[in-house]
């Protein structure tokens, strides 16, 4: 196609097209192409990705070798899908794997008119894209949509360059503007993530301990978020909501991917400790490591946490297993608190499938501790558990309890009414573990985020 035969919004920068396309309930028909160099390429986690994004997928061209660097397949292979693709009829060419610019251009070149490739690194985007409802996430998939763009629409441009230099003055503005954009998404993007970490130390400094899930797409977070929330008629519901004004109630647990994108909130009461469990975005393979830097704000609300619940679905196969917890901890790179990995659906295992999850786990976080990512240390032993049935969830509970930092103290009180005031706030606060009453005073084992234990200290000290 020529550039005078391109739309509008092509000529632009190609966003438009991309945001209808996104939120098209049918997005057309597709065939899928995948490569690996080793082994005969797997489709089904694609194909997921393809129909989540509403693609009816149609076939799959797939191929052994190593990468081409015109096509990402060899040239019979790209020839073979260029076929496929006009008898089928098809309105995409979804790639697993990410193309270069240079490589994009090419397959559309050769495929036929208004036929589109699209590589994952697009495909998980738009899927992102979709998902988003919250300012932060809505940020984090522009600013990765846009640093994927720039690079393809420099390669337009050049292209462009070596046929018609008539639209130079043109080309250098949408340029600047794919820039400026970026610039702004930053900015913006660092506001939300500064005063998501602010609102983290406010809960905190009211007592509440900070706990995160973490996991590969569709492990089961939220539905095992479900299962660890106080109930909305439980001890939970006694926050101040001037406070906790973000902390939502509400749950989705579909089994599609990426559909927790907006980090999700609950309170939960663990061993007496009031606590706030967040559900964060489910990973995903293979997407650069620049589009994963653009989720700034998610992946920090995993690293501050005082502990993570790294949920991971044991009904895979150990390979996959390893794999997919050496994605998710190779974005995090490194937490404040310990890991508790959780073995997810456990009911579909028997002991000696369990034994070979726990260990590809620690090898996995072995191989990224020896890569620079301080991860293994932190790793707590797994916790086996179904979070559909319900079981194990008590003792995923304790583990994470004894996981969160804690100090202990305890507190000398004159009998009085302001002793009594201070004992009921540290019920509200942390975990009062024995009362006694003498006719001297009134004595309390305390225990709790080290911060709060500090502060009951210093309000008993006020006390005397």
């Amino acid at each position: 196609m020529s550039r005078d035969e391109k739309s509008d919004d092509e000529t632009r920068d190609g966003t438009d097209n991309d945001r209808r396309r996104t939120h098209r309930l049918d997005a057309g028909r597709a065939l899928i192409a995948a490569r690996d160099a080793d082994v005969r390429p797997e489709t089904d986690e694609i194909r997921g990705l393809a129909r989540s994004a509403g693609y009816e997928v149609v076939g799959e061209v797939t191929q052994r070798r190593r990468e081409d660097p015109t096509y990402g397949l060899g040239r019979g292979k790209a020839e073979e899908l260029m076929r496929r693709a006009s008898v089928e009829d098809v309105d995409a060419v979804i790639y697993d794997g990410e193309l270069s610019p240079g490589q994009t251009a090419s397959l559309s070149d050769l495929l036929p008119d208004g036929v589109e490739p699209i590589d994952r690194t697009r495909l998980v985007l738009d899927l992102f894209a979709e998902g988003a409802g919250s300012r932060a996430a809505e940020l984090q998939v522009e600013l990765a949509r846009l640093e994927y763009l720039k690079p393809r629409l420099r390669e337009l441009i050049a292209r462009d360059y070596a046929t018609d230099l008539r639209y130079h003055n043109e080309d250098d503005r949408r340029v600047l503007d794919v820039e400026r954009r970026i610039d702004d998404a930053r900015r913006a993007l660092s506001e939300v993530t500064e005063a998501r970490s602010e609102r983290r130390e406010q809960r905190r400094r009211a007592g509440f301990d900070a706990v995160a899930l973490a996991g590969y797409t569709n492990a089961g977070k939220s539905t095992l978020l479900r299962r660890l929330a106080d109930d909305v008629d439980g001890p939970g519901t006694h926050d101040d909501p001037g406070t906790h004004a973000d902390v939502d109630d509400s749950v989705s647990a579909a089994d599609r991917p990426f559909e927790t994108l907006d980090v999700t909130t609950r309170r939960a009461t663990l061993g007496g400790r009031r606590t706030l469990v967040t559900d964060t975005v489910g990973f995903v393979d293979a997407l650069p490591h620049r589009s994963v830097r653009s989720f700034r704000a998610t992946i920090e609300s995993v690293r501050d946490a005082d502990a993570v619940l790294l949920v991971v679905d044991a009904a895979d196969d150990p390979e996959t297993v390893g794999d997919r917890v050496r994605t998710t901890l190779s974005a995090v790179e490194e937490t404040a608190g310990p890991i508790v990995p959780v073995l997810n659906k456990v009911d579909l295992l028997d002991g000696r499938e369990l034994r070979a999850r726990r260990e590809v786990i620690a090898d996995a976080a072995a191989d990224l501790n020896a890569d620079g990512h301080a991860v293994a240390e932190a790793l707590e032993p797994a916790v086996p558990a179904s979070a559909l049935t319900g079981a194990g969830v008590d003792a995923v509970r304790e583990a994470l309890r004894s996981a969160l930092p804690t100090e202990a103290a305890t507190l000398r009180l004159p009998n009085s009414g302001a002793a009594q005031a201070l004992l009921s706030w540290a019920h509200d606060s942390g975990e009062v573990r024995d009362v006694t009453y003498a006719p001297d005073g009134v004595t309390v084992a305390f225990a709790g985020r080290p911060s709060v234990v500090a502060e009951a200290e210093r309000r008993a000290a006020d006390l005397r």
